[in-house]
């Protein structure tokens, strides 16, 4: 292959890959890493938290393969994602699968390293991660599904970390939950003209003229969840402060979603990056001053 349909073909993966938005790796690594500090108490090995940074960025690569291998005949009737490499026939069906199975075994690769109940739940993570994509075929919530795959390196962290998965690291799994369908309601508002044109369903359909009250409700079950597990772990003040901090970004959001517009909504959804930086930073002060 010359030079130059290898570097535009390389291209085509990485955009594939989601490698120019790191959004999503975003929004996977914050909860990771919300665990790794509470299971190792402010100190999670070091060595493992590289493993769970380079981990999730494999894996949300993976995800975003097998999603738009799944949406490969819907994408090109959606706005933002026509231009997707598999909808514009950039890549080829098959590519996709193989750049899928590739991302996975070296994700695999990596969790080798861990013991092995974090191994066991690295199989549910994959499962997670490729069964993701057709949910919305068949239901209005995928995105509950998607917080439980987006979620589920919390689990796993305090499995490397401690050996366990206490009552703590469901709760914060469950809190996860419940922010990821906040954040990808947000995300789902900008597509609905589209996904009702084409038969997609998402809970912002679903959630019709009360989309917004459920992004409420869902970001305050979030937070109340996120406070028991500072309750639980016995955090004070600037734990305190990073909720209080999320509190003010859900409120800018549901500022920027009022009117349901297409580009506002998309803001919304992408400043939940630093509504999860918020709450991880309240976690690293408290260990930091104790």
């Amino acid at each position: 292959m010359p030079a130059a349909a290898l570097t535009t073909k390389l291209g085509a993966y990485a955009r594939l890959m989601r490698l120019h938005r790191p959004i999503g790796t975003l929004l996977l690594l914050w909860p990771t890493l919300w665990a790794l500090w509470i299971a190792g108490e402010g100190s999670p090995p070091a060595w493992i938290v590289v493993v769970f940074v380079v981990g999730t960025l494999l894996m949300r690569s993976a995800g975003c393969v097998i999603n738009d291998y799944a949406d490969r005949d819907f994408d090109p009737h959606v706005q933002r994602t026509a231009e997707r490499p598999l909808a514009s026939g950039e890549v080829r069906p098959g590519e996709a699968i193989a750049l899928f199975v590739a991302l996975c075994l070296v994700a695999f690769g990596l969790v080798l390293l861990l013991n092995r109940l974090t191994l066991y739940l690295a199989l549910v993570a994959v499962v997670l991660a490729a069964t993701y994509p057709f949910f919305k075929r068949f239901t209005h919530m995928p995105q509950a599904y998607l917080g439980v795959a987006f979620g589920w390196g919390i689990p796993m962290s305090f499995a490397a970390v401690s050996g366990q998965v206490p009552a703590v690291a469901w709760i914060l799994l469950a809190a996860n939950i419940f922010w990821t369908v906040a954040y990808d309601t947000m995300y789902a508002m900008e597509d609905r003209p589209d996904d009702l044109a084409i038969g997609v369903r998402s809970t912002a359909i679903l959630f019709g003229r009360w989309d917004r009250v459920a992004v409420g409700v869902n970001q305050l079950i979030a937070l109340a969840l996120m406070g028991v597990v500072g309750y639980l772990a016995g955090f004070g003040v600037w734990y305190a402060l990073g909720l209080l901090g999320a509190v003010g970004f859900g409120l800018y959001q549901h500022w920027l979603i009022r009117d349901r517009a297409r580009g506002p909504c998309l803001r919304a959804f992408l400043n939940n990056q630093w509504l999860g930086g918020a709450v991880f930073a309240g976690i690293v002060l408290e260990y930091l001053t104790a």
